[in-house]
């Protein structure tokens, strides 16, 4: 049998072995764009937006949920899509009545259609509630923000004031506050929620923004100069801002149910303003008698409620890395 020299013997032996595989695996990876997972220089690295969009797609809960708050917004800026009628529009004669052709909801103890005060309703709820958010969130976030990323006297001031504002019973401070307002518009309510409300919402932003301001990227950008506007606005508000935007989704559905709540103790929206609030509070002492007039407007406070706390925890679960 003829002898093998020593490079016929290092061929034959690495033949389909562990050389081959390797490399035919590096062939494979130039010939694939993109490495091995699919991601490279060629394909753009996923954000954190990004894959929250995608997992929220996929979520049954965010999905319902949304749907029923577009409805929700429809109905509150056109409301007459759906309800015809006035609902002011009320004659005694009808006062109590159950279900009627033309009037599923029954009328109330004025004599007024149910259905149409509660679609008409959404409009004050709903308004209360975003333009309540929207407050809270702007003041709490800048307030927040500013005392997390410069600390000293401003964080104890905002800490100091924070602890004031909530040792003030919310409820016993809508009594106080608004019952010196005569006002029937959705505004004094407004004001007293957002002033009220931001200490929550300042608390959170200020824990982010401390967080966030000791990762590498913020002292790397520190360290090459930028100033305080720029890292904040470019580096540290946009890693920041996810734990607000969770707490303000689902504080804006306690907000509703808190104008619900002043309404019904007589001191939020007052009438002719229509309000979920105020039907319930007149229908609580018919409730015997005709329960329809109780039973829709807080079915559909209770499911407004509920889709603004469903899609709150939606986002919080697709913004939340500890859950991925």
């Amino acid at each position: 049998m003829p002898e093998q020299t020593p490079d016929e013997a290092i061929s034959a032996a690495g033949a389909g072995g562990p050389t081959d595989l390797a490399l035919a695996e590096g062939d494979s990876l130039e010939k694939t764009p993109g490495g091995p997972d699919g991601t490279g220089p060629d394909t753009k690295p996923q954000s954190l937006w990004s894959d929250a969009w995608r997992d929220l797609r996929r979520n049954p809960v965010f999905i319902i949920s949304a749907l029923i708050i577009l409805f929700l917004v429809v109905i509150s800026i056109w409301p007459q899509l759906i309800a015809s009628g006035d609902p002011l529009d009320c004659d005694l004669g009808n006062a109590q009545l159950s279900s009627r052709p033309g009037h599923p909801f029954g009328y109330d103890g004025q004599g007024c259609d149910v259905y149409t005060r509660v679609v008409y309703g959404a409009r004050n709820s709903v308004t209360v509630g975003i333009c309540s958010t929207l407050g809270v969130a702007l003041i709490g976030s800048v307030l927040g923000a500013l005392a997390g990323f410069f600390g000293g006297w401003w964080d104890a001031i905002l800490s100091r004031l924070t602890d004031i504002f909530f040792g003030i019973p919310v409820v016993l401070g809508g009594l106080v506050f608004l019952s010196v307002v005569t006002s029937s518009t959705v505004w004094p309510v407004i004001g007293f929620i957002v002033l009220l409300g931001w200490p929550q919402i300042a608390r959170i932003a200020r824990g982010s923004v401390i967080t966030a301001k000791h990762n590498d990227y913020v002292q790397a950008a520190r360290a090459l100069g930028a100033s305080n506007g720029r890292m904040m606005l470019r580096h540290i508000a946009p890693n920041a801002v996810a734990p607000v935007i969770v707490v303000a989704t689902i504080a804006l559905g306690t907000y509703i149910s808190l104008e619900a709540t002043l309404s019904f103790l007589g001191v939020g929206l007052k009438p002719p303003a229509v309000s979920w609030g105020i039907d319930i509070s007149a229908a609580s002492q018919y409730i015997r008698n005709a329960p329809h007039m109780l039973l829709w407007p807080a079915g559909a406070l209770a499911v407004t409620v509920l889709a603004f706390i469903m899609l709150g925890d939606a986002v919080r679960d697709a913004l939340d890395p500890k859950l991925r």
